[in-house]
């Protein structure tokens, strides 16, 4: 019997849903092409080769050029707009908000969730549906709240500023975190309190090691909108000092004494920015989209 006259040929649906799938495919790495294309083009023969999907003539200076290996006049020789933006210092500014920011939050989000998934207190499911409820409501509704607040406590302009907002926790990071504790087995828990446990040394010692990819997922998402982020910074801490990598980028954009954008050197700083991203979605796209599966079945 002949083997490949025993497969059916693939149906109509099938067929169109993998077109379907190779065109977004397409439209989501073709911007990314262009970005990379354009980031690594010589500033003097952008307009010239723009409708090309290989740059002409190759080479790194753009890059340098952001990292301020170059002076405004070399930027203008080349071709640049000849703006001055630190992106070291962004870069490292940005290193720092996020790293900061997910630690905070995955921490506080971890112990929130396990208090509402173990823990019997009074108004427990009102305060959860309270959180459950906080995460319907934009952000912009508690900016001036917050900016208010981060005001009178003279924290403008500083990294404890940009970072208090975000360090609490977030309620999709509880409701997604509760899920997955809901899951341990609570022998493992009544065992360990029978041994004289505390629920704190439980959390730390059982539930935290079994809940490793859930955290990691939280860390990533909660990462991932931190690396963004600018609204919130660009307001608090807009100073060079402490500015973050999408305020920077911003800042290099209006800083065009030409008239007209520095495409190539704003392309090398957005690949900059977006890189780290990318290579976590790569790195763990599939253990979050799994993570994500199991809590939202529970």
């Amino acid at each position: 019997m002949d083997h490949a006259s025993s497969n059916p040929p693939p149906s109509l649906g099938r067929l169109l849903a993998w077109a379907a799938l190779t065109a977004m495919l397409a439209l989501t790495v073709a911007p990314l092409l262009v970005m990379l294309k354009t980031a690594v083009e010589h500033p003097q023969a952008l307009y010239a080769h723009a409708a090309d999907w290989w740059p002409s003539d190759p080479t790194w200076v753009n890059f340098v050029r952001v990292a301020g290996g170059l002076d405004a006049e070399q930027s203008l020789a080349l071709g640049g707009s000849g703006a001055e933006v630190n992106f070291v210092r962004a870069l490292l500014n940005s290193v720092v908000f996020t790293a900061l920011v997910v630690l905070l939050q995955t921490t506080n989000s971890a112990m929130a969730a396990y208090a509402f998934a173990r823990l019997e207190f009074p108004g427990r499911r009102l305060i959860f549906g309270a959180f459950i409820g906080s995460m319907m409501l934009p952000g912009v509704v508690l900016f001036i709240p917050n900016f208010i607040l981060i005001r009178d406590l003279g924290w403008l302009g500083t990294m404890g500023g940009m970072v208090a907002p975000f360090a609490l926790m977030s309620g999709f990071s509880i409701f997604f975190l509760r899920q997955f504790f809901l899951s341990v087995p609570r022998d493992l828990e009544e065992a360990a309190l029978l041994d004289g446990a505390s629920h704190f040394y439980i959390f730390r010692r059982i539930v935290l090691p079994l809940s490793t990819t859930p955290l990691a997922t939280i860390a990533m998402l909660t990462g991932i909108g931190a690396w963004n982020e600018f609204f919130w910074p660009f307001v608090v801490s807009p100073g060079e000092d402490m500015q973050v990598l999408p305020v920077a980028l911003q800042a290099f954009k209006s800083q065009t004494p030409q008239g007209q954008i520095d495409w190539s050197g704003l392309m090398a700083a957005s690949a900059i920015t977006v890189l780290p991203t990318l290579l976590l979605l790569l790195a763990f796209g599939r253990r979050v989209v799994e993570s994500v599966q199991f809590s939202g079945g529970r």
